[in-house]
C-alpha cells in the first residue's frame, strides 16, 4: 500500500503538468525536405519587429484553464520563415508539406504549409518573446510558441522548441 501511495506521489505531478516546464531552449533548427537547413538563435528571433499580444487564456485539451500567458509580445512564425526553401521546385505541390514542431522533451505540434503561409492561422502563430515583463532571454518557457487564436490553446503551445522538421504527405 506504502509503495503504491509513493509511486501516485511520483507519477501524478508528470500526469497532471503535461509538457515539462523546466526545460528551456537557446536556439531551433529547421531540418527536413528544405534546400537548406536553418538554424535561429534567440538573438535571431529577438531581431525582427515584436508586435503586442493580448492576453491568453491557456485551455487544456477539455476547455479547461490552465492559466493565462499575460504581457505578451510575439514574432509572426512566418516572417522568421521567410526564407524557407523546401525541396520542391512547384508551388503547386507545396500544399503537400507540413512542419513539425518538436519541442526539447519531445512533444509534438502539426501545421501544414498552407496554414503557416496561406491562411489566417499564419497570421496568428507566433514566437514569443516577451511574457509577464521578461525578456526572451528571462522566460522560462524559452523557446515559446503558440497560436492565441486556437479554441483550445494549450493544445498548440510548444515550450522549448528544439526544432521544426519539414515533411511531405504521402
Amino acid at each position: 500500500m506504502k509503495l503504491s501511495f509513493v509511486f501516485l506521489l511520483i507519477a501524478l505531478p508528470s500526469i497532471v503538468w503535461g509538457q515539462k516546464t523546466d526545460l528551456q531552449t537557446q536556439e531551433f533548427a529547421v531540418t527536413g525536405l528544405v534546400k537548406k537547413e536553418m538554424k535561429f538563435t534567440l538573438a535571431q528571433i529577438d531581431s525582427l519587429e515584436a508586435q503586442t499580444l493580448p492576453d491568453v487564456a491557456i485551455l487544456n485539451h477539455a476547455g479547461e484553464s490552465r492559466g493565462m500567458a499575460k504581457q505578451l509580445k510575439g514574432v509572426l512564425v512566418k516572417n522568421l520563415l521567410q526564407g524557407l526553401a523546401l525541396q520542391e521546385d512547384s508551388p503547386k505541390r507545396f500544399s503537400e508539406f507540413y512542419l513539425v514542431f518538436v519541442a526539447a522533451d519531445g512533444y509534438k505540434v502539426v501545421y501544414s504549409w498552407n496554414e503557416i503561409f496561406n491562411s489566417p492561422i499564419g497570421d496568428n502563430l507566433y514566437f514569443i518573446t516577451a511574457k509577464e515583463g521578461k525578456t526572451l532571454a528571462q522566460m522560462d518557457e524559452r523557446i515559446l510558441v503558440l497560436t492565441p487564436i486556437d479554441f483550445k490553446t494549450g493544445r498548440r503551445h510548444i515550450k522549448a522548441l528544439s526544432k521544426i522538421v519539414v515533411s511531405r504527405a504521402e
